[in-house]
C-alpha cells in the first residue's frame, strides 16, 4: 500500500480524531442549529444522540479501522464482507459531498478574516452579496482547500498529526478567551437562559431529526473519517478511552461555542432573541455588529480573532473529509500518496462549485430543487447538506452498527475493543455497547432515519 502511515501516538490520535470531529459543524452550524431548534430543547437532544448514540458508533468505526488498517471500502472487504463494500463507498461518497460545500463555508470563514482585519464591520449587512461574489469567495476557497491539501499531502504523523497539534490548543485558547468576553456583555444572562433552560413544547421531529444530524455530523461519523483514522491507530491504544475523549471535546466545544454566542445574540438583540434561528448566516450577519461595538482597534482584533478562529476550526475537519478518500485511492488504487491528495482537491473543490454558484450568483442553483410538499425550492448546496448529512451519515452509522452486530458479530468487535483494554471483557462498558450496537443504534437511528428522510424530501409528517 502506497504512502501508508500511522499516528506517532495515543494523543496524536486524540487530537487528530478531535480535530476531525470539532471544525464548522460545532461553531458555524451548532449556533444556528440550537438557534432554530427553539434553544435548550435541542442541545438535550444533542446531548443525548452524542452520549447515548454517536459514542457506541464512533467506537465501532475506530474498531473497524484498526483491525482492517485500511480505508472504509477495503476494510469491509478484508473483514470477508466484500458486499459491504457499498457501506464504505457510500461514506467516501457522503465525505466528499460534505467537503465540496463545507470548503465553500470555510471560504467566507477566512473571507470574514480578511474583511474584519481591515476593519469592515458592515460586512454583517453585506453577507447576502458577499456569498454571491463567486470570485472573491472562490478565491478564499482555492486557498483553503489548497492549505488542506497540503497538510494531507505530508502524511499522517508528518501532517495531519503535526497540525492537529497546533491548531487544536490554538483553538481552543481563541474560543475560551471569546466565552469570557460574551459573559460581559448586556443580557448576556438572557442569552445563556435561552441556551441552558429548556422549554421541551418546541420539540419536533424536525428538531429531532436536526438534532441527531447535527451530532453525526460534528463527531464526523458516517463518513468513514474514523474508520480510516482507525486504521492508523497502534493495536495497544483502548479504543473506548480514545472515543470518549474525542466525544468529551467535540460535544464540549459546541457547548462552549453556544456560550460564546448567545450571550452575543441578546446584546446585539437586547434581549429579545430575535434572529436566533435565522439559519446559516447567524454567526455571520449578527457577530461583525457586536465585534463594531467594541470600537474600531479592540473590535478589528477580537473580529478578525474570532473568525480566524473559525477558519482555524474548519481547518481541523476538512483535513480529515480529504483523507478519507486519499486513503481510499492509497489503498485500492496504489497511488501515490502525494498524487492521489492533489487529485482529489481538485474533483472535490469542482463539485463544490454549484454550491459556490448557489447563493444568490445562479438562480439555476440557488433555486436547483423544489421537495415534494413544500413551497420554497431549496439551494443546491442546502440540498447537497440534506442528502450527504441530515440523511447518509444517520443511515450509515444505522447500517455500520448492523454491521457490526449481525454480520461480523459481536463477538470479533469485543476482541478487538479488548486489544488495550483489559478489563474491557465483562464490563458494563462492554454490555452497554453490544446493547447499543445490536438493538438500541439500529432502532432508534434507523428509525430517526426514515422519519426524518420521508419529512425533509416529502413532507410527510408521521408525527
Amino acid at each position: 500500500m502506497a504512502g501508508r502511515g500511522s499516528f506517532s501516538n495515543k494523543l496524536g490520535f486524540i487530537l487528530a480524531a478531535a480535530g476531525s470531529a470539532v471544525g464548522l459543524g460545532n461553531i458555524w452550524s451548532f449556533p444556528f442549529e440550537v438557534g432554530a431548534g427553539g434553544g435548550a430543547a435541542f442541545l438535550v437532544m444533542y446531548l443525548i444522540f452524542c452520549f447515548i448514540l454517536c459514542f457506541p458508533v464512533m467506537v465501532t468505526e475506530i474498531a473497524i479501522g484498526r483491525k482492517t488498517q485500511l480505508n472504509p471500502a477495503g476494510a469491509y472487504a478484508a473483514l470477508g464482507f466484500k458486499k459491504w463494500k457499498i457501506l464504505g463507498i457510500l461514506g467516501i461518497l457522503s465525505g466528499v459531498v460534505i467537503l465540496s460545500f463545507y470548503n465553500v463555508v470555510a471560504g467566507w470563514a477566512f473571507g470574514y478574516f480578511v474583511e474584519l482585519l481591515s476593519g469592515n464591520f458592515d460586512i454583517g449587512n453585506q453577507f447576502g452579496s458577499f456569498i454571491k461574489d463567486v470570485f472573491k469567495v472562490g478565491g478564499y476557497a482555492i486557498l483553503f482547500m489548497l492549505a488542506t491539501a497540503f497538510i494531507v499531502s505530508k502524511g499522517v504523523a508528518g501532517g495531519i498529526e503535526k497540525a492537529s497539534k497546533i491548531l487544536m490548543p490554538t483553538l481552543i485558547i481563541m474560543i475560551l478567551g471569546l466565552v469570557i468576553y460574551s459573559l460581559t456583555l448586556d443580557n448576556a444572562f438572557k442569552g445563556l437562559s435561552f441556551y441552558l433552560v429548556p422549554d421541551f413544547s418546541k420539540l419536533s421531529l424536525g428538531v429531532m431529526g436536526n438534532a441527531m444530524g447535527q451530532a453525526f455530523f460534528s463527531l464526523s461519523l458516517g463518513m468513514g473519517a474514523l474508520i480510516t483514522y482507525g486504521s492508523y491507530v497502534g493495536k495497544d491504544d483502548n479504543i473506548v478511552s480514545s472515543a470518549a475523549f474525542i466525544t468529551l471535546a467535540d460535544v464540549g466545544i459546541a457547548f462552549i461555542a453556544g456560550l460564546m454566542m448567545f450571550p452575543m445574540v441578546a446584546y446585539l438583540t437586547d434581549g429579545t432573541m430575535e434572529g436566533a434561528g435565522q439559519g446559516a448566516g447567524l454567526i455571520f450577519t449578527v457577530l461583525p455588529g457586536a465585534f463594531q461595538s467594541l470600537g474600531p482597534t479592540l473590535g478589528v482584533v477580537i473580529g478578525s480573532l474570532f473568525f480566524l478562529l473559525l477558519s482555524f476550526a474548519a481547518l481541523t475537519s476538512t483535513v480529515s473529509l480529504l483523507e478519507v478518500p486519499v486513503a481510499y485511492i492509497v489503498d485500492e488504487k496504489g497511488v501515490r500518496r502525494s498524487r492521489a491528495v492533489w487529485i482529489m482537491a481538485g474533483i472535490i473543490f469542482a463539485l463544490g462549485l454549484p454550491s459556490l454558484l448557489s447563493n444568490g450568483y445562479s438562480a439555476f442553483f440557488s433555486s436547483f430543487i423544489t421537495y415534494v410538499g413544500s413551497e420554497n425550492a431549496t439551494s443546491f448546496m442546502d440540498f447537497a447538506q440534506n442528502v450527504a448529512n441530515d440523511t447518509f451519515l444517520p443511515l450509515g452509522g444505522c447500517m455500520i452498527s448492523i454491521f457490526a452486530a449481525y454480520a461480523w458479530k459481536t463477538k470479533n468487535l469485543n476482541e478487538e475493543i479488548a486489544k488495550g483494554y483489559p478489563g474491557y471483557m465483562g464490563s458494563f462498558v462492554q454490555k452497554y455497547l453490544n446493547f447499543a450496537i445490536t438493538i438500541l443504534c439500529p432502532l432508534v437511528l434507523g428509525t430517526m432515519f426514515l422519519l426524518t428522510f420521508l419529512q425533509t424530501f416529502f413532507g410527510v409528517n408521521l408525527f
